[in-house]
This record gives structure tokens, C-alpha cells and sequence, in this order.
């Protein structure tokens, strides 16, 4: 079914067309100088010491969390067992490593008006036993990073991000993904930027980015430095060190085609996200007092990276009829991410435990919504939303 106002559209244009064919022309397609061009300017862009690009915002997830188990540093070492406090509305890939590795999950309830974390709800599910908190910065709003500080100031809590939906967004002039000990981005097609498939993990740790660096490729050392924090020191002969496995790692590695494309992309950021905002201002001005219809209340500078529509609590309309309409004058919807998380099946496998009450994560997954949002102006589209 096409749609008149999609969810997403592509950001491409001949600059990344022709960085493709030179790969092509090139005959290199596994990553290379392309993707650690990319990488460098994706550091620069948020502000971090180290990114490091793989082929998924998933395999971010997967990798950001692995580097902590083989990490030697006692203060960021995971082990088996241990709780990690989770939002109860994100995509699955957020929590899947959290299993995949053997980790507690506690679902923690979420904010109505922000999406996010519900911090007072946060506060109260840590323990003893919580050793880390996995921030998810929903549909381009960032978490109130400030509270969050204050929450964990003084406990030896890990603070991660999720920040594959929020490429680009500020708190308090810092970039969503950076206040953590590692962030993650997506820049799959629906994304604030565009890769093709691809993702990226920033952080400040010299140590778990070169893990990262050989966990994405296998576990072995080839990619290392030859002074490394993983395995010490590398052989001077590469015959010897073309095949020297010191991780049980993956092959997460990206294409050279999307690192190429990511160098045009990152340099577009900044009027993406602009133009993002710009749609934004237009959608507060017009349904932020909405009687039967709640906007995400913004945190920081959101990039948002699409409009949710939650129906307030009282209401008399239904989703059904919301969706009906929406899609009768040409909107394409979604479910809020994945809704209220941990009703769904796959969490009978799980170690995981629920916090309080999630009133707030299953109301949006039973009347909550959203549309996309694009990098042009789509003033017809808010206008038409508004008539409804």
C-alpha cells in the first residue's frame, strides 16, 4: 500500500550514488578506509574519543554489551546474573544482548507525557543488585541524563545508551548517546541518517573500543594495534597474526559501500535534524493542547525522529478509529516501537522481573501510535493531521 505521508523517505542524492560506484570501481567492498573515515567523522560529530561502526544499530546492542563481559577494568566488568534496569517500551534488539549474555533484565515503567524512563519509577526499582541501566532515548528524545546522575551519583551503576532512535538529539548541548559509558546509533534507511544497514557504538574507553574492534570481526587480532589493551602485544609477522583468535567474537563487520555513503550522510546531520525540529515546532504549536490526543513532551532538543500520538487516558476515541482515519487521508502508522515489551512471548525466556506497575507502557501499547517525520518540511501533512 503506498502512502501519501510515509514514514520514512530516502535522504540519499547523487553524492551518495557516486561515493557507491567508486567502491564499486574499487573492487573493496568489506569495510576499509571508507569505514574508518566514517568512524572518525561520526566521533567528531558527537563529541566521543572512539566510534566504531558495525552493520546493524542491533549489532551495536549486541557488541556494546559484550566488550563489558572481557572488559579487565573491575569497574565495568559484567558477569552473569547481574540486573540490568530496562525501560519497558523499546525495540527488541535493546534487550535481546541483555539475555544473549546472561544478564537480570527489570522492566521499568515508562513516562507517559516524555516516552522515556519513568525516573521516579527508576529510582525506586534500584537495588543492591542493580549493576547497570540501559537508557533507551525514544523517538528522538533524549533522557533527563542530569536526574539520571543524580539517581546513580555515589552506586557503582553503569549507565549505557540505546540511541539508535535519536541520532543527533541534545541535552543540555551534550549529544544523546555520549552520557553513558557507550551509546549506540542505527543508521538503517529509516533512520535520521542512512547507510543502508548499519550502526555505531561511541565511547570515550580505549580499552573497550579496541575489544569492540575484535569482537566485531571474529574475536581475532588482526585489526588491533600492535600495543593493545586486549592481547598485550601483537607479532611483528602478519602471516602469524592473520588468524589469532583472543575473543569468542562475531562477524559484525560492516560494508565499505555504507561507510562511503555514512561520510555524505554525517556531513547532512546537523540540516536533517534541523529541518526535523523545524516539523516539530509546527506539530507542538498546533496539537500541544489537544483534548484527546498527547504529543511526546521534549526533553533537551529532540531530533525527533517521528510523532507519537498517544490518546489520553478518559478518552472516548480507540486506537482502531485513530488508525482508520489516519490511513483514510493517507498516513502510514506504526506502533509506538514495540509497545509495552515485556507482555510479549519471547520474554518467557528470559531472567526478568517487572518493577511496580506498567500502566504507562501498556497504555501507549494499546492507544498510542506514531507517524513519521522527515527532513523537509511537511507542513501539508501537519496540517491535514490537525483537521482530524
Amino acid at each position: 500500500m503506498s502512502f501519501k505521508y510515509p514514514l520514512a523517505t530516502t535522504t540519499w542524492d547523487e553524492k551518495e550514488i557516486a561515493a557507491m560506484h567508486r567502491v564499486i570501481d574499487s573492487g573493496m567492498f568489506t569495510m576499509g578506509s571508507h569505514v574508518k573515515a566514517f568512524e572518525e567523522q561520526f566521533a567528531a560529530f558527537t563529541g566521543s574519543k572512539y566510534a566504531i561502526m558495525v552493520n546493524s544499530g542491533s549489532s551495536a546492542n549486541l557488541i556494546m554489551i559484550a566488550a563489558l563481559f572481557y572488559s579487565q577494568n573491575p569497574a565495568y566488568q559484567l558477569k552473569r546474573g547481574d540486573e540490568v534496569i530496562v525501560p519497558a517500551v523499546s525495540w527488541s534488539t535493546t534487550y535481546y544482548p541483555l539475555y544473549q549474555y546472561g544478564l537480570k533484565l527489570k522492566f521499568v515503567d515508562i513516562d507517559l507525557e516524555t516516552l522515556n524512563l519513568d525516573l521516579e519509577q527508576l529510582e525506586s526499582a534500584i537495588t543492591e543488585n542493580t549493576r547497570a541501566i540501559l537508557a533507551v532515548n525514544l523517538l528522538g528524545n533524549p533522557n533527563d541524563f542530569k536526574r539520571i546522575q543524580q539517581i546513580t551519583k555515589g552506586k557503582n551503576i553503569l549507565l549505557l545508551e540505546d540511541n539508535c532512535e535519536s541520532m543527533g538529539a541534545t541535552f543540555e548541548g551534550k549529544q544523546a548517546g555520549t552520557f553513558g559509558l557507550m551509546g549506540t546509533y542505527s543508521s538503517f534507511f529509516s533512520h535520521h541518517i542512512s547507510t543502508m544497514e548499519g550502526g555505531l557504538v561511541v565511547t570515550d574507553d580505549e580499552e573497550l573500543y579496541q575489544i569492540m574492534l575484535s569482537l566485531r570481526a571474529h574475536g581475532w587480532t588482526r585489526n588491533l594495534p600492535k600495543h593493545n589493551l586486549v592481547c598485550s602485544e601483537k607479532s611483528d609477522d602478519p602471516f602469524e597474526e592473520s588468524f589469532r583468535f583472543v575473543l569468542p567474537g562475531y562477524n559484525l563487520r560492516p560494508l565499505e559501500l555504507s561507510g562511503a555513503i555514512g561520510l555524505y550522510q554525517v556531513e547532512k546531520l546537523p540540516s536533517l535534524v534541523k529541518a526535523r525540529r523545524e516539523n516539530a515546532k509546527l506539530l507542538q504549536t498546533t496539537l500541544s493542547d489537544h483534548p484527546d490526543i498527547m504529543i511526546q513532551k521534549e526533553i533537551g532538543e529532540s531530533s525527533w525522529f517521528g510523532f507519537s500520538l498517544v490518546i489520553r487516558p478518559g478518552s472516548q476515541w480507540t486506537r482502531k478509529t485513530l488508525i482508520e482515519r489516519l490511513n483514510t487521508l493517507g498516513f502510514e502508522c506504526r506502533p509506538i516501537v514495540a509497545g509495552n515489551f515485556a507482555k510479549n512471548e519471547v520474554v518467557k525466556y528470559f531472567d526478568a522481573t517487572v518493577h511496580g506497575q506498567l500502566k504507562n507502557a501498556e497504555h501507549i501499547d494499546q492507544h498510542g501510535l506514531f507517524i513519521g517525520n522527515h527532513h523537509y518540511k511537511i507542513d501539508e501533512a501537519i496540517h491535514t493531521l490537525c483537521a482530524i
